[in-house]
């Protein structure tokens, strides 16, 4: 979705906007409709003609107080809009999908392998993956930075899970169809169509490739899931799949759409992007703005356990709530002059990776590549322009870019380290398969 600058003088009629809309997020604008849900309606209730309804969760603060309490808002009916008005299978069996104590049992022993010490011997692997990636622009050709991204955190996170390589473009195009079912980039047959598709096939291939290894011989996150108890019991196969899938979903999720949204603020907003160069030091601060700026999951969807009380609002038992981070990370009371992108942002409190019990386990690897990835383009790349259309994702879940041409000038001192990486390694970018 276009990352705007609201003027405040846009006419907004809140009784007709439509935030389920996946176009919206393709062509059209959410900012100047969340700043005035904010302003006048922070918890705003929407009826589709079909008759489901959910309530917008706009703010930052009752955004957090959704996500946190697991005891008025659940997850256990299913985290994304595209399950509203019904069940999600998933619910009690995949983490993502549960709540304590079940969630808890699940998370804490993920979090030890999913954790910034354990994960940081992957490092070089990272670094030589961003200079592949970028290498296509040593030679002053155009770089298209979102399909490029596409494959960046599958080839790391492939490797972790232990999945085959030459299955890794089939499951990136996959884990998009699952979030982008509407998207004609994506879409196969009907929207309908290519999300019950995307998902039979992801959770097939996961139960195969299950099925066909075992714990003991297995030094990766497959094997440790296969290993892993819950309660005193191993995870059932059910289990075992869907928490693969929902654990590769999140990769490919927030880090190739952090990287396009940061690098397109980058070129938009040059003497920002003068000042990270002049200071490399800024890198992890300007991670968490990129982070803030694009919001890559947009949203979470929860349901009331029981009658409840919003933001002054009434909420009735089993209705849907959708928290914005998109919204909540633009919040005028939180961050100040929140539509400037500022790499030395301090505080920065976004809540891009979520909050509370369900903040994503992945945010350390996230962190770890996105940290890589930006200290090679501050040493190689002096500034970023935009060769052609943006293109942006047909998805009310992801705040995602699907195009994004980029030529740049590279500086001296790191222009050789890429035209190494292109011969030796060729482009980092999987076809659209």
């Amino acid at each position: 979705m276009r990352l705007s600058v609201p003027s405040g003088q846009e006419s907004v009629d809140l009784a007709t906007v439509d935030l389920f809309d996946p176009g919206l997020y393709a062509s059209g604008d959410p900012h100047p409709i969340w700043t005035a849900m904010r302003e006048r309606s922070p918890v705003h209730r929407q009826t589709m003609p079909d008759g489901r309804s959910f309530w917008s969760v706009t703010t930052y603060d009752e955004v957090n107080e959704v996500l946190r309490d697991h005891t008025r808002f659940t997850s256990q009916r299913g985290t994304l809009l595209s399950i509203l008005g019904g069940t999600d299978p998933a619910g009690g069996k995949m983490m993502a999908a549960s709540d304590p104590p079940v969630h808890t049992a699940m998370r804490e022993p993920l979090m030890k392998v999913l954790s910034h010490r354990s994960l940081k011997g992957r490092m070089p692997e990272i670094r030589r993956l961003a200079r592949r990636m970028l290498a296509p622009l040593a030679d002053g050709g155009e770089l298209d930075l979102a399909a490029a991204g596409a494959g960046f955190p599958m080839a790391f996170t492939g490797a972790l899970m232990g999945l085959p390589e030459p299955d890794w473009p089939r499951l990136t195009r996959l884990t998009t169809m699952a979030i982008a079912a509407d998207d004609p980039s994506f879409r196969e047959g009907s929207s309908r169509g290519t999300l019950v598709a995307a998902h039979h096939e992801l959770f097939d291939y996961f139960a195969r490739h299950v099925r066909a290894v075992t714990a003991d011989d297995r030094d990766d996150l497959v094997g440790f899931l296969l290993r892993m108890e819950v309660s005193g019991r191993p995870l059932e196969l059910d289990e075992i799949v869907y928490n693969c899938y929902s654990l590769l979903l999140g990769a490919n999720v927030t880090t190739p759409h952090a990287i396009a949204g940061t690098v397109l603020a980058f070129a938009e907003n040059p003497g920002e992007y003068r000042r990270l160069t002049a200071d490399p030091a800024l890198v992890p601060s300007a991670v968490e703005e990129g982070l803030r700026w694009s919001s890559p999951a947009n949203h979470f969807l929860r349901h009331a356990v029981h009658d409840t009380v919003l933001g002054g609002t009434p909420i009735a038992e089993g209705e849907a709530l959708v928290a914005w981070l998109g919204s909540a990370n633009r919040d005028e009371r939180i961050f100040e002059d929140p539509f400037r992108f500022d790499v030395g942002r301090t505080p920065n409190r976004h809540v891009a990776f979520g909050f509370g019990p369900h903040y994503c386990v992945g945010a350390p690897l996230a962190r770890i590549a996105l940290r890589v990835f930006f200290e090679e383009v501050v040493a190689g790349v002096a500034e970023f322009r935009i060769a052609g259309p943006v293109e942006h994702l047909a998805s009310n879940f992801v705040a995602g870019i699907k195009r994004l041409p980029v030529t740049a000038d590279l500086r001296e001192s790191g222009a050789g380290d890429l035209a190494d990486a292109l011969s030796t390694g060729g482009p980092l970018t999987f076809p659209a398969s």
